[in-house]
């Protein structure tokens, strides 16, 4: 049984998600050269891209629009994955076309097809420590495959840069959202919540403001990197990874980066806080795979901090785009920032041990 955290379903009815893709399926269905179609079920997991089971005559897939990336980039890292498979990594290469090709476009929209992976999707916490360095590993091993020549990606830049957010911006938006709300005839208890936690946030603001990192250039290797590598993007199968989706973000970045990420969005609860024995595990299973020093991670972990202190991306998507699907993401990353601010010490020492 696959499960799944209520909290991360997308808010589009079945009906509707099946209903938009009729009059692409006969176009997509003759294109991959999948034949009849026995069922087919939309997946509500996930926030960015929509998904579909298909069980054909063929066999079962997942077929995904993209919607998150541009085509054109969605083709270069889907055609990345074949080679990850050869290294090794469970990276699902997808399915092509009877022309070759891992994208099918109908007018403006683009769908890309995988084999059905049968397995669980379990929270980081409720992974033993054991599993828990197998992930970490597993990251590592992503990494070291991306930077490898078989892929064809470009080479990577000379330097990597990751710009500082300015505390007094993040006022200014935190101030902006505020009065959005005090506008609204009818505020919900949603946004009741968002003033209070903003008016909490300017408080952390004001008295960590000092502590904002110096400079724009990160510590550390750095390179191709997943982009989202958290439990929905991992599929276990009898305690071990027999899958890992969702390749749309693949870029360059400082590797601390991206573990000191992975590991928040693994061990953290809906209440805010970290599992950091899990974090630690999780490093060391990383670490044992790709070396990163003790002040690569500190400086990771500090700037991930930082960057959650000024960023309030969820509250974008809900009043500038009308967009409720990341409300709750809001909220729980809220939670985790102060629960991080009192705890800052503990959270570096579990990223920096072993």
């Amino acid at each position: 049984m696959v499960r799944y955290p209520p909290a991360v379903a997308k808010q589009l009815p079945e009906s509707v998600a099946l209903g938009e893709l009729s009059s692409d399926l006969p176009i997509i269905l003759e294109a991959f050269g999948l034949g009849n179609v026995h069922e087919m079920r939309y997946l509500t997991e996930g926030l960015m891209n929509r998904n579909w089971k298909v069980i054909t005559e063929h066999g079962t897939f997942v077929l995904k629009r993209i919607i998150d990336v541009p085509l054109p980039l969605a083709r270069r890292n889907l055609s990345v994955l074949t080679a990850l498979a050869n290294d090794g990594v469970p990276a699902c290469p997808p399915v092509t076309t009877t022309s070759g090709e891992p994208v099918v476009k109908v007018e403006e929209r683009g769908y890309c097809l995988c084999p059905w992976v049968e397995g669980d999707h379990p929270r980081g916490y409720d992974l033993t420590l054991a599993q828990v360095g197998i992930l970490g590993a597993m990251l590592g091993r992503i990494h070291r495959s991306l930077n490898r020549p078989q892929t064809d990606l470009p080479d990577k830049p000379a330097s990597v840069r990751a710009p500082v957010p300015n505390p007094i911006t993040a006022l200014e938006e935190a101030d902006r959202f505020m009065k959005t709300v005090s506008s609204l005839d009818a505020p919900t208890a949603f946004d009741a919540q968002v003033t209070n936690y903003l008016e909490r946030r300017e408080v952390l603001l004001e008295k960590y403001s000092h502590l904002q990192p110096k400079g724009d250039e990160p510590r550390g290797p750095f390179g191709w990197t997943h982009g989202d590598f958290q439990h929905l993007n991992v599929i276990w199968r009898e305690e071990a990874i027999a899958g890992v989706v969702d390749w749309d973000r693949i870029r360059v970045r400082p590797f601390g980066e991206e573990v000191a990420r992975s590991a928040t969005l693994l061990f953290g609860s809906d209440e805010g806080d970290l599992d950091l024995d899990r974090v630690s595990a999780f490093v060391n299973g990383y670490r044992s795979v790709i070396p990163l020093s003790r002040e690569d991670l500190e400086d990771a972990v500090h700037r991930l901090w930082w960057k959650r202190m000024c960023d309030y991306w969820q509250l974008e998507f809900h009043y500038d785009r009308g967009d409720h699907s990341c409300d709750h993401l809001f909220l729980s990353s809220s939670r985790c920032l102060e629960w991080w601010t009192s705890r800052r010490d503990e959270v570096k020492a579990a990223f920096t041990a072993g």
